[in-house]
């Protein structure tokens, strides 16, 4: 039999270990495992490298300030460069599931160089009533804002696709929209995803900062305090618990935040839990101007080391990166903290960061890097044992790392829609050197070689999850 293609000579991770083994590719699935290099196609060298299950960006926003179609390229190949194999796009529909659904995933369809996902935004009762219909159509998860309503429920919706205008709306997710969206989820076993910030609280700290002239990231930050995570945090929780929803909260990154949720899985509430790479490595301490401002806000330097703290516990579940794929013509639209816009580009620093500052220092091993990048991921969202495991008849998703390769940051290394990233200059070690997504080599060395529609939309299935894997 001839494969179709060999990776040899890498360090195989497995989740029970490593393994000295060439990895046998054909059709887009690992077929096994081998000792040798038996006739094949293609012969990937992986001498010297690591071989990981393709990591999953859990929180991806593409499609707000560049239409999908467009998006969804610029956007995939910063994600493959980065080593990202799967996507997860934060879907943000302003109108009725049953009227703009079907066009953005025929944009979606043509475009993306990795596979994707998405998790449908709820904001109103008629989307509620639509969730099965997005079940229906192989989106299994949905998210839920608690920072938007009131006087700051302004949002960006997903631009229509082929189109170039921005869709700005205003939005009440107030809890009984909270609370309905976690029944029903329920009901069809599907987890809910959940931005954890109370927007009256938040509303009222913004109004008193702007009364002070206050300005800067540490203002954003006491504007919208760690407090006002707990407060959500406990809401949706009771919620959660009374109809027996997943509940997985994204982008966690304060100690306050951290341990409500501690308490709250004590009362028995089934939770999971996201955090970023900024809340790992960035502070308002070390930051200056605004390209850092994001919500929830980047906390204290004691926050990231509480957060690196209940990661290296295993206490979160998953990183993703809260990409936001805009310009700073957007970005910094005024002269103060309160006029940038929120959210940053980082789906392609996701993997280097973590292994830079997280198995090159010794905070996480490689094992728990599977885990929080991949394997958890896959499995709380329902594309397990296709997805996050290198494992006979899995897809061949495999991304190769080189662990002591140094590289400095810059923003034109990722080819995305953004003309700026955050970590611009830094020098990192440890970098994905080859991206493959179902048996097809889509990076390498830096280098889209990939076929622009090769990416597909991924099944999912529901079911009922439980607090541990």
């Amino acid at each position: 039999m001839t494969y179709d293609s060999v990776i040899s000579d890498s360090h195989v991770i497995l989740p029970q270990g490593i393994i000295e083994k060439n990895i046998l590719i054909d059709e887009g699935k690992i077929v096994g495992f081998s000792n040798d290099v038996p006739a094949c196609d293609h012969k990937i060298n992986g001498n010297g490298l690591i071989s990981v299950p393709g990591p999953i960006d859990t929180h991806v926003h593409y499609g707000v300030y560049s239409s999908i179609d467009k998006a969804a390229q610029t956007e995939s190949h910063a994600a493959a460069i980065g080593g990202i194999t799967t996507m997860m796009r934060m879907l943000r529909l302003g109108t009725s599931f049953k009227t703009t659904l079907e066009e953005q995933l025929e944009a979606a369809s043509k475009n993306h160089y990795i596979d994707y996902a998405i998790h449908a935004s709820v904001f109103n009762t008629q989307q509620i009533q639509e969730m099965q219909f997005c079940v229906d159509k192989g989106i299994t998860s949905f998210k839920i804002y608690m920072n938007l309503g009131g006087d700051i429920g302004h949002v960006y919706m997903d631009m229509p696709p082929y189109s170039s205008e921005l869709i700005a709306s205003n939005v009440n997710v107030n809890d009984e929209i909270v609370k309905k969206t976690v029944e029903q989820a329920s009901h069809l076993g599907c987890p809910v995803l959940v931005h954890a910030e109370d927007y009256e609280s938040c509303a009222c700290g913004i109004s008193t900062a702007k009364e002070k002239n206050q300005d800067g990231l540490s203002a954003w930050s006491a504007s919208r305090s760690p407090e006002f995570e707990a407060k959500a945090i406990k809401t949706v929780c009771s919620y959660g618990r009374e109809y027996g929803c997943t509940i997985y909260f994204v982008h966690i990154g304060s100690e306050i935040a951290l341990r409500q949720i501690t308490e709250e899985r004590k009362l028995g509430t089934k939770i999971f839990v996201e955090t970023c790479p900024h809340y790992l490595t960035l502070s308002y301490e070390n930051q200056d101007g605004y390209l850092a401002k994001v919500m929830p806000p980047i906390r204290t330097e004691s926050d990231n080391i509480a957060v690196w703290n209940a990661l290296s516990s295993n206490l979160i579940n998953t990183v993703g990166t809260d990409h936001v794929a805009n310009q700073l013509k957007l970005k910094l639209g005024g002269d103060n903290v309160w006029s940038a816009l929120a959210g940053f580009p980082g789906i392609g620093t996701l993997v280097p960061i973590l292994l830079s500052d997280g198995i090159n220092k010794n905070r996480i091993n490689l094992h728990q890097f599977i885990k929080f990048t991949s394997q958890n991921a896959a499995q709380i969202f329902g594309m397990f044992p296709q997805k996050g495991i290198i494992s006979q008849g899995s897809d061949a998703d495999i991304t190769l790392l080189d662990l002591k390769k140094e590289k400095k940051v810059t923003n034109d290394m990722f080819g995305g829609f953004s003309d700026y990233i955050v970590y611009e200059g830094r020098n990192l070690r440890g970098w994905p050197v080859k991206t493959i997504v179902r048996g097809e080599p889509v990076v390498d060395e830096f280098n889209v070689v990939g076929k622009l529609g090769h990416g597909k939309l991924v099944p999912r299935h529901t079911q009922q999850y439980s607090n541990h894997f």
